[in-house]
Parts: structure tokens; sequence; C-alpha cells
């Protein structure tokens, strides 16, 4: 006498806990936000990397990244999973793709008696020299950020909007221009697209981005001379006059540095540039609309593309993405996870 198996619930294999995403049939937390036994981690960005954990499950340049900024025992054990490869926890196949965000980053794919959950993590569609595309992976369960989940949230070409820093620079050659990039990720992909529109120049770095630019080097991202902003061997008036500086926003608030750069153009690379108003209450003269999150097209033609079952809708703007799937006949649900802030968006 045969017996059937029931299928399996998604939320069998994985739900939301207050540390995090929760697999139990592996025992495997993705993400979490506080320290667990056992994490899968899908990119080094702080909302999502964390120190402290047991065990840590990540790609090897997410583990990198992870040491640098944490140091060398910023876990317990360290397992370094390169994409395409598959680890079995307990029953539980897990394995990471390319997700197309920064350096290292990856989706998270479990499968388990026939079901597939990909945990896309933070992810966009476009081109990027600095990271692996991202790499579609049809599955049951489809677990997306809604970081830019609105429809206004249309990203322009990205090599457009470095093209207004080119020409900003040109116009006011008198003028340092500081560009305001989160040193993880935003700084390395501002460089390489001022590398392939023609600039050749050195480009000056605060301290908080130069190791790891070092580290993306080291992983073969070429970013050309780059250089500390310091005033060594330079005078102190106009030091940095037709250059160009990358640091975090965060740097101008420190008087001493920023006085280095006498009266900068202050530029801004963020998808939060595309809203005015964010602009002008930062005090950017310079809005620079170049994200490493997918805007609203791609999210949607990413659900499309992957989507066998249902789509869960994590951190950002989950109501609207909730509604298109509606349209869609698509099932959908938010997470409303918490823990996760705007780092390199």
């Amino acid at each position: 006498m045969s017996t059937t198996v029931a299928p399996l619930r998604p939320e069998a294999l994985l739900h939301p806990t207050p540390a995090g995403l929760y697999c139990p049939a592996a025992d495997l937390y993705i993400d979490p936000v506080r320290a667990v036994e056992r994490a899968l981690i899908t990119h080094g960005h702080a909302d999502h990397a964390r120190a402290g954990h047991g065990r840590v499950l990540a790609t090897p340049e997410t583990l990198a990244i992870m040491a640098v900024r944490y140091g060398e025992a910023f876990a317990g054990e360290m397992q370094a999973l390169a994409p395409g490869e598959v680890v079995g926890l307990s029953g539980v196949d897990v394995s990471l793709v390319p997700a197309g965000h920064i350096l290292g980053s990856a989706q998270a794919v479990l499968s388990h008696r026939g079901l597939r959950i990909v945990v896309s993590g933070d992810y966009k569609r476009r081109a990027d020299r600095t990271c692996a595309p991202f790499e579609p992976v049809p599955c049951d369960v489809f677990v997306t950020e809604a970081t830019f989940g609105l429809p206004v949230f249309r990203h322009p070409e990205d090599h457009a909007e470095v093209g207004k820093l080119l020409l900003s620079l040109a116009e006011q050659p008198t003028r340092a221009h500081f560009v305001g990039a989160y040193a993880l990720g935003k700084a390395q992909r501002v460089i390489r697209l001022l590398r392939a529109g023609g600039y050749d120049a050195p480009i000056y770095l605060h301290g908080a981005a130069v190791r790891l630019c070092e580290l993306y080097q080291a992983h073969g991202v070429d970013l050309g001379d780059l250089r500390p902003a310091t005033l060594e061997g330079r005078g102190q008036k106009d030091a940095f006059a037709g250059r160009i500086v990358i640091g975090p926003p965060s740097a101008l608030g420190n008087e001493p540095w920023a006085k280095r750069l006498g009266d900068p153009v202050v530029a801004f690379a963020s998808g939060w540039m595309g809203v005015r108003q964010r602009a002008k209450q930062a005090g950017v003269e310079l809005p620079l609309v170049i994200s490493d999150h997918a805007d609203w097209d791609e999210l949607t033609a990413t659900l499309s593309e992957v989507v066998r079952g249902e789509v869960w809708i994590t951190h950002g703007r989950e109501d609207a993405l909730l509604r298109w799937a509606s349209l869609e006949g698509m099932a959908a649900r938010a997470l409303r996870l918490v823990g996760y802030d705007e780092e390199g968006q």
C-alpha cells in the first residue's frame, strides 16, 4: 500500500522570526539581525552582514568584505560557498547565485522535498562592472526586496548620470567635486562608471573607502589611479580644485576634513536622488540618480520572470508591489521584516 507525502508548505521551509528569515530544517537564518548559531549572508552591507554569529556561510567575496569591516574573527567559523556550489544541510540543498547588487552579493536558493525558495537579498538588473550580474532562478517562492517599489522610481541611465558629473567638472574646473557615495559598492561603482566615461585622472578617496577599494582591486575590479584625500604634498588652498573626491555622505559633516575641499560641488550618488526634496534637504548641488537596487520596472520584470508560485516582499515599499502582484494574478504577502536600513541605496 503506497502512501502519499503531502506537499511541503513554503512556511515550513522558511518563515520570518524576530531574528530574521529562518529555515528550521537546516537550522539556518538568512541575513539575521542579531547573532545566531548559523547564518547565511547574502552580501556585505551592514544591515545584512553582522558580526558575532557562530557559523557564517557566504560567497568568498562577502567573507572577505566582512573580515575588512569587522576583523578576521567576525564569526566562530566561516564557510565559503562559490556560485553554483551546493551544500546539503539536513536534507536542504543550499546554493548561492549572483544578485548583481555589489561585489560578492548573492541570492540564497533553498531546495527541499521538491520545493524551491529563492531569497534575493538586495539586487539590481542593470549592468555593473564591479560585480557578477543577477542570475534569474525560477522558483516556487521568490523573496524580494522593495526598496524602490513604487512606479515613480524609474532610474535613468547610469552613464548619463556620470556624464552630468563630468560636465560639471569641465564647466567648474576651479572647484573640487565631492561625490557622496557609500563606501561599499557605490563608491567602487561610481569609479568604474567614471573610468568607462573616459576619466582617467587620479580619483581621491576619503579614508573610509580606501580599504574596500583595495579589496575590490584585489578581486580583479580595475579602479585605476586612486589616491588618499590627504593634504600631504599639496597646498592648503584649493588643494583639490578640479579633482573628484569620493567619500561617505557623512564626511562633509566633519569640518576639519571637509575644510580641505574649499568650496566643493557637492554631489550624492543614490537612487533617492530622484526625489528632489531629499536632494534639497541634504544640500546636494549635483544629485546623481545611481542606485544599486532594482527600480520599479526591474522589480516587476524580475517577478514576472522567476515566480512560479508566490512572491514574499520584504523591506521597502511593500504595498504597491503587493497590489501589482494581485493584478497580475500572483500570490503575494508582505513579510514586514525589520532591521534593514538604507546602506548602499
